[in-house]
């Protein structure tokens, strides 16, 4: 049956990868993961086949790093969740707050400083790196990371706080991660097209940071309410196909 907490961390996972705190530096952790100057890779977007399978089999690791924080994060919020079964409700209206307040964020209508921060590497030649330490920068990455991404992962960490096991909930925290990464990797294996879509896209992040900010005050108002589960059954009386998946 048709399972909208899965589809939702996907949506999730790719809204959150082409929101304006990542697209626009993915170029810089792409030639960082490569051992190669951006402007190396902004001339024509040709990388040497040496460089481009270093950029992948580090971007790759690098996901992998970032998927293992946002697992054991939901790991820890479905103990926490289980620990104070008495509170769920405070627990769902806390969520609610938290994801609500970072829709205002995105949707300018207030400003928080801290969730304008970037991760940042430093600059220097990383041609030497090791696959361990692509997955070293990938944990430093997630549990650094601008908070930017707060909201969705908020909301997608919540309801994998409620699922009835800790295996369903760990399995939406890691569609979400690797929806969110999945673009990275395959980046990496098209430098030049994908450098050419960054630049075009650039414009329309403003709208997505928008779309960013609606989607979270709606989810806010469904986890609220304890309502999330009207979209899977709207989306089934809306599109019968759904029933089948």
């Amino acid at each position: 049956m048709f399972d909208v907490s899965i589809l939702g961390a996907l949506a999730g996972g790719l809204i959150v990868f082409f929101s304006p705190c990542v697209l626009p530096i993915v170029p810089f952790y792409l030639s960082y993961m490569a051992g190669t100057s951006m402007s190396q890779i902004s001339a024509d977007g040709v990388l040497a086949p040496g460089v481009r399978r270093r950029a992948f089999l580090a971007s790759v690791m690098f996901s992998l790093g970032i998927i293992t924080v946002f697992v054991l994060l939901g790991a820890a919020a479905y103990g926490l969740s289980q620990s104070f079964r008495g509170a769920q409700a405070e627990f769902r209206l806390f969520a609610a707050a938290v994801v609500f307040v970072m829709g205002l964020h995105f949707l300018g209508v207030v400003r928080i400083g801290f969730l304008n921060r970037v991760f940042q590497v430093e600059a220097g030649d990383t041609g030497n790196m090791s696959v361990l330490g692509a997955y070293v920068v990938g944990l430093a990455f997630a549990a650094g990371w601008t908070p930017c991404v707060g909201g969705v992962l908020t909301a997608v960490i919540f309801t994998a706080s409620t699922e009835a096991t800790a295996a369903r909930g760990l399995v939406l925290l890691l569609v979400f991660g690797v929806a969110m990464t999945a673009p990275f990797v395959v980046a990496s294996l098209f430098i030049g097209p994908f450098l050419r879509f960054v630049s075009r896209f650039r414009q329309h992040l403003p709208k997505v940071e928008k779309a960013m900010g609606l989607l979270m005050l709606l989810f806010a108002a469904l986890i609220a309410t304890d309502s999330v589960n009207l979209i899977a059954q709207w989306m089934l009386e809306t599109f019968p196909a759904f029933q089948n998946i």
